[in-house]
């Protein structure tokens, strides 16, 4: 890439304490691969959960000023999370084909001379390789190929539905984490439960849900030689991290694999330590 692409960058709350490496790993293999995530000030909270009622438009307010503020800096806006990227994505798609929401959303923010109608291009970080680096300058900027790891994709629920709005995969046979273990130089593992829900929204009803469900998907991804799972989504992580019990199947996210194999990963790890100590 001649030019460095600037996105601006929702990292989300989680991003800034308990998955503080989903983070620092990205950013670092951007700049390794020739682009920048230029993080918007004064960000707020996405709220976690996209809220379905129509009429629950302050809830919203948080995605449509940050898709107004990349708007404005004429750029598109790139995210890591699944949670994030899903509230940022249906808040977008509702800014432009529900009027009851863009009238009332715009109305709350004609007090910060906001008007926003769905201009901004929403992107998850592996969209980003995956259709404007592209798998075979991916593959060329790999250092360290990670030759030999049988490595299963965990997408959950977020990145994938709805996906009629999302648009990001085949919510039932996706491929884009596969494509991107195999630009690593790794083996990807396809398991059934791979774009399953592990019942993280559930563990303040009824915790068995979460422990159910992420046993089974360790224990499928296991049955199919998987040595590693990789993902995107913290809460996923942490339930099947949490829940995992005799599963031996580490747990990481995908761009500690990436960092790995582009050759940042230690420098990204220095810069998370110094972070710590200045805190």
């Amino acid at each position: 890439m001649s030019d460095k692409k600037i996105y601006s960058y929702f990292p989300g709350c989680t991003l800034k304490n308990k998955a503080k490496e989903l983070d620092a790993f990205a950013r670092a293999s951007a700049q390794a691969l020739g682009f920048e995530l230029q993080e918007i000030q004064d960000w707020q909270c996405c709220g976690g959960v996209y809220p379905m009622s129509s009429k629950e438009v302050a809830a919203k307010l948080p995605a449509v000023r940050a898709l107004a503020d990349a708007r404005d800096k004429g750029q598109d806006l790139a995210t890591l999370c699944a949670a994030c990227y899903n509230v940022l994505k249906q808040t977008n798609n509702a800014m432009i084909n529900d009027e009851n929401t863009n009238l009332k959303a715009n109305n709350y923010l004609k007090a910060d001379d906001i008007q926003y109608n769905g201009e901004t291009k929403v992107l998850h970080f592996l969209e980003i390789l995956r259709d404007e680096i592209g798998w075979d300058n991916v593959k060329k900027a790999v250092k360290n190929p990670l030759t030999g790891k049988k490595i299963g994709a965990y997408y959950g629920c977020l990145l994938l539905r709805p996906s009629d709005v999302l648009k990001f995969d085949d919510p039932e046979n996706p491929q884009i984490i596969e494509d991107f273990i195999k630009a690593i130089g790794a083996t990807p593992v396809i398991y059934a439960q791979r774009n399953e829900c592990c019942g993280a929204y559930t563990m303040f009803e009824d915790k068995s849900i979460p422990e159910t469900r992420a046993q089974a998907i360790l224990n499928n991804a296991e049955d199919f030689g998987a040595e590693l799972l990789v993902t995107s989504c913290p809460l996923c992580r942490y339930n099947l991290i949490k829940n995992k019990k005799d599963s031996k199947l580490d747990v990481i996210y995908f761009t500690e694999l990436l960092a790995e194999a582009l050759g940042v990963k230690e420098a990204a790890l220095e810069s998370l330590k110094k972070e710590a100590v200045n805190a």
